[in-house]
């Protein structure tokens, strides 16, 4: 079954959201535990909580989180389908530069 293609104006506000090097860095935590808190997630001390906030906003505007209120606290969790739509897209890119690859290969060897 033929994967669809997510529109391209999405797929450029889900990239630019993980083009930040923090912004990255809270979907890769986010990625290998369970859902955290705006304080966990600024534990160690590289950043403070009001930054983690800002920058879980940006990734909430692009689909790639989400909160949930736990008491009083909010558990952040990332959505792994917008995840896989990136993965997606970028596969369709790299095909698409195999096949010209392949081409280009082909022409110098016949040409050679």
């Amino acid at each position: 079954m033929a994967r669809s293609k997510p529109p391209t104006r999405t797929s450029a506000t889900l990239f630019a959201a993980l083009g930040d090097e923090t912004r990255l860095r809270i979907v890769q935590r986010l990625a290998r535990s369970a859902p955290a808190s705006i304080t966990e997630l600024a534990a160690g001390g590289e950043i403070t909580r009001q930054a983690v906030t800002k920058h879980l906003h940006v990734l909430a505007g692009a689909g790639l989180v989400h909160g949930a209120r736990l008491g009083r606290e909010q558990r952040w969790s990332l959505d792994r389908k917008q995840v896989e739509q990136a993965r997606t897209f970028l596969e369709g890119i790299s095909q698409r530069w195999d096949d010209a690859l392949a081409r280009l290969k082909t022409m110098v060897e016949e040409g050679g």
